[in-house]
């Protein structure tokens, strides 16, 4: 699609672009990994019209990979915030909070920035104490997805245990934090997004759709949980 009579590429200074035969490239290229590349790297752009150190404008090179301040030579590349995003749980139940700013009836796993000179573990170990107050036992990798909003993000999945089930809610936080059991989880998981309201007039509890690693990292648990009643 076309505006203003500039193509996409032009308008993020890409005047002619060439892609390679897909058979060469050692991963799925989708929609979806375009589309969020594309908005980061929009905005990243639009972000960073002048140097932060000479305050002169930069300049985007050919590919629109990074800008760059012709009055002292430095070279901007895009950035991307690590994010963890953390399955907490306890003998057989995992935790899933909800905040003020989410959908009503969604909970989620726990999730925050990682901080400078941080490690992953250490990350969590700091967000899991400070929203909900427990100590984490282990934690293990799950994998990763870019997240475009509201900038650049890297989420980083994992899945931890807690040494204990009591929480201390951090309310700035957190609105509410709940272990759910092995079956409410599989109920939670069967709602559509943005249910309608119960007869009771109560909203069912929902979780993040499946393209979200939320939703991979709470059905990961689901599988595992189930693998274990059935050994």
């Amino acid at each position: 699609m076309e505006m203003q009579g500039h193509s996409a590429t032009e308008r993020v200074g890409v005047k002619h672009a060439a892609f390679p035969d897909r058979g060469n490239i050692p991963y799925e290229i989708t929609l979806q990994n375009c589309t969020e590349k594309a908005q980061s790297l929009l905005r990243w752009h639009d972000c960073h019209q002048y140097c932060s150190k000479s305050g002169k404008p930069t300049q985007k090179n050919v590919s629109g990979s990074n800008r760059v301040c012709h009055a002292n030579g430095l070279i901007y590349y895009p950035h991307v915030s690590p994010v963890v995003i953390t399955l907490v749980s306890s003998k057989n139940r995992c935790l899933l909070v909800h905040q003020k700013t989410f959908p009503a009836g969604m909970y989620t796993a726990l999730a925050g920035f990682c901080e400078i000179g941080e490690t992953l573990e250490e990350t969590i170990r700091r967000e899991v104490a400070e929203e909900v107050g427990l100590v984490v036992d282990t934690v293990r990798y799950s994998g990763s997805q870019h997240w475009p909003f509201p900038s650049s993000s890297l989420m980083l999945a994992c899945q931890a245990t807690a040494k204990d089930d009591e929480l201390n809610i951090n309310k700035d936080e957190i609105e509410e934090a709940r272990w759910f059991t092995l079956e409410e989880v599989i109920e939670a998981l069967g709602v559509k997004m943005l249910p309608s309201k119960l007869p009771d007039g109560t909203l069912p509890v929902w979780v993040p759709p499946k393209f979200a690693i939320a939703h991979q990292l709470i059905q990961e648990w689901v599988q595992e949980q189930k693998s274990q009643y059935s050994s």
